[in-house]
């Protein structure tokens, strides 16, 4: 593991790395807004770790916030909470223990604040982690929410609280679309700007909603937190789409 190197990204130093595969301040807005993001929020324990190899870059990263501030729907204060961890642009990174490695770093640093445990919201599928490396941890799952979504925890202390899923009506969203988004997740910015203009094309309704704190984060109706998309009380993506993708949607709508 002498390539790897894992790095606490502060903000002097973000800009330098990056996030999510994201670079160049100045060419990707969806870098300066995470930026901003977390600049706002590390005074209040927002951390992100990169996993930085010699040969290959930026190769991964664990992002994690007491749970007080998750951007979530969850009830998880009192815990550390994971919002998102992947490992290997390149191939030849994964399964090497590295995101072994990163959750280990969170779990010690949430018992150095003396917190209850660690949390984490998991599905199958694209821009979430599967459960299958944090139950290996030692996580298990106590709550749930539609379509396949899983809050686990790690508790230190087992007379703690488990944390859960807060639930929210969607009766408010029954006039056409709406598109709700944070910066915190940086996946969301030319593409919904894409199927906007879809949605103009279409002659359909369109909102969006841009999440502005931790509160608001806590009270969507979908179970991802920072994205979703909702047509006539009707969620019809859980994460980041492509615009080919929403036209598919709306096409079988």
């Amino acid at each position: 593991m002498t390539d790897i190197e894992i790095i606490d990204l502060t903000p002097e130093n973000i800009a330098d790395y990056g996030v999510c595969g994201y670079k160049d301040v100045e060419k990707h807005l969806e870098l300066r807004r995470k930026i901003d993001w977390f600049n706002e929020y590390y005074p209040k324990g927002l951390r992100i770790k990169a996993l930085i190899s010699k040969s290959g870059g930026y190769q991964g990263m664990l992002e994690y916030i007491p749970g007080k501030y998750a951007h979530r729907p969850v009830d998880a204060e009192g815990y550390m909470f994971i919002h998102c961890i992947f490992v290997g642009f390149k191939t030849q990174f994964k399964g090497k223990g590295y995101a072994s490695s990163l959750i280990d770093s969170c779990i010690q640093e949430a018992k150095s604040l003396n917190m209850q445990g660690v949390s984490v919201v998991t599905r199958k599928g694209s821009f979430m982690a599967n459960k299958d490396i944090f139950i290996k941890k030692g996580f298990i799952p106590v709550d749930s929410a539609k379509p396949d979504f899983e809050l686990l925890v790690l508790k230190f202390d087992k007379a703690a609280t488990d944390p859960k899923f807060k639930t929210f009506s969607l009766d408010k969203y029954d006039n056409g679309l709406t598109i709700i988004r944070s910066a915190q997740c940086p996946y969301s910015v030319k593409n919904v700007d894409a199927i906007l203009k879809t949605a103009k094309k279409l002659k359909i309704k369109a909102n969006l909603i841009e999440i502005e704190d931790s509160e608001s984060a806590q009270k969507t109706p979908c179970a991802f937190g920072t994205f979703c998309i909702i047509h006539n009380n009707e969620v019809i993506s859980h994460h980041p789409i492509s615009n080919g993708r929403f036209e598919n949607i709306m096409a079988k709508r």
